[in-house]
């Protein structure tokens, strides 16, 4: 995930900017803290990996601790579609706060992210994290990096001035503050004075009420961030309103709703996604594709002769990949890069998400018993519809895909869906329904969720060297 640039005024990027709290501080901090739940032992269930080495990279760091069982973020986007932030959604036994209160869940919450380290967790840019009003007087919060930490003060917390002070406090030690689910009454005012972001759900708020609402706060000075905006129309609708900050998945929908051909400029490398599910391929067909497209045989050979393949020499043609690789992991580069290039959409978002996809999928295909490249493919082409900004049924009709993948893609409910399903339910923070799909399935929570963590950490060192 690359760490964008922010304009002045907007959330600042982490990098080299975090400022952690000292080692000694931190330490006594902790021995206030009572002691955690038991280590639940957790196993990985791994697939291939295109990038040798970069599956047991910082593996200490994400095997999950405590009786955590949900932790999903969220992306945060500006107006041109680049993810400035993540708000981190977890959930352990019954609770989806961050509770200061000193039971389990607040201190698995504060060991995880310690352990994976926050920057880890949002692919180095900043977290909302929500907090209860416990959470906003405690000390645990302090913990946290405040250079990286947007603290979100729920809707249902009672505005007293401790609570007030509490803000004010955290802000002058660099946390940023947000008011979420805002909605306004005489109360909230000494904390709309002081907060830096105004989050609004974008559909259970009327708009004649959003729009008098930041017509009427002119004692604000931070942004405001919309949230559930699911459709192009609605973010078109909020960005005209005054919302500088976006929250959902309308970026995962095509613009267009017309039929259409796919783009005459991306035929080239659907022919080559095809080539590429051939058993043996045709080396030679797969050559003369690839001469015609420089900028893909660029991207496919950086790729082959980077550090992470672990080769001696450097490949210089398609068929000295083939012999050095085997056809395996040539097949997964070679797609790696297509996909890179087909990604036109709306933000580069959607490339994460469909690798991120990808992986997950492929590495719980044996949990489920089925084939780990088809779900590979399944997961990857999810977001082909966003990606080329044209219906799923146009996008996927140069490819030659198995029936049932084909019929996962348009939306039936088959089992090859399943690993899917669980995901999507997950990246919403549905989790009621991830558990349901899980029992329904027999999958094991903690598993899927441990394995969408190393998901997630590959997907971002692919990111890193794209």
């Amino acid at each position: 995930m690359l760490i964008l640039r922010l304009d002045s005024g907007a959330i600042r990027p982490p990098g080299s900017l975090i400022s952690r709290p000292e080692p000694q501080k931190i330490a006594e901090t902790l021995k206030k803290l009572p002691k955690p739940p038991d280590i639940q032992h957790m196993q990985s269930h791994r697939g291939s990996n295109p990038f040798p080495g970069l599956e047991g990279h910082d593996a200490a760091a994400i095997s999950p601790s405590g009786v955590m069982r949900y932790l999903a973020r969220q992306p945060i986007l500006d107006g041109q579609g680049r993810v400035v932030a993540y708000e981190l959604l977890f959930r352990s036994a019954n609770l989806s706060a961050f509770d200061g209160s000193g039971d389990a869940a607040s201190l698995t919450m504060i060991d995880n992210a310690m352990v994976y380290g926050l920057e880890k967790l949002t692919a180095g840019l900043p977290a909302f994290i929500n907090c209860t009003a416990a959470t906003l007087s405690s000390e645990y919060i302090l913990l946290l990096p405040a250079s990286s930490t947007v603290l979100e003060v729920l809707e249902d917390i009672e505005v007293t001035e401790d609570v007030v002070r509490a803000c004010i406090r955290l802000q002058q030690k660099g946390y940023k503050i947000a008011l979420d689910d805002f909605i306004y009454s005489p109360s909230i005012d000494p904390l709309v004075e002081v907060a830096d972001f105004i989050k609004m759900d974008f559909r259970s708020t009327p708009a004649a009420d959003r729009q008098t609402l930041i017509s009427a706060l002119t004692h604000f000075k931070g942004e405001y961030l919309a949230e559930k905006v699911e459709t192009r129309e609605e973010f078109e609708e909020a960005a005209e309103e005054g919302f500088t900050l976006f929250q959902g998945y309308y970026f995962c929908k095509p613009a267009l709703i017309r039929k259409n051909a796919v783009p005459s400029n991306h035929l080239v490398h659907l022919q080559l996604m095809r080539r590429l599910q051939e058993d043996p391929m045709d080396m030679q067909a797969l050559g003369e594709i690839i001469k015609s497209e420089p900028a893909l045989a660029y991207r496919m050979f950086q790729y082959v002769n980077s550090a992470a393949c672990g080769l001696r020499e450097e490949v210089t043609s398609i068929t000295t990949a083939l012999l050095v690789m085997g056809e395996d992991l040539f097949r997964r580069l070679a797609t790696l890069a297509i996909t890179v290039e087909l990604n036109t959409g709306p933000s580069p978002e959607i490339l994460r998400m469909a690798l991120l996809r990808a992986r997950f999928c492929e590495t719980t295909a044996l949990l489920c018993h089925l084939e780990p490249t088809a779900q590979y493919l399944l997961g990857l082409f999810s977001l082909l519809d966003a990606m080329l900004q044209i219906p799923m049924e146009e996008a996927l009709a140069p490819l030659s895909l198995p029936a049932s993948i084909q019929a996962a893609l348009l939306g039936e409910k088959n089992n090859h869906r399943s690993p899917l399903t669980w995901l999507e339910s997950h990246e919403h923070g549905d989790f009621a329904r991830c558990d349901a799909l899980a029992a329904t399935h027999g999958f094991e929570p903690h598993v899927l969720e441990h394995t969408l963590n190393m998901a997630t950490l590959w997907t971002d060192g692919i990111l890193a060297r794209t």
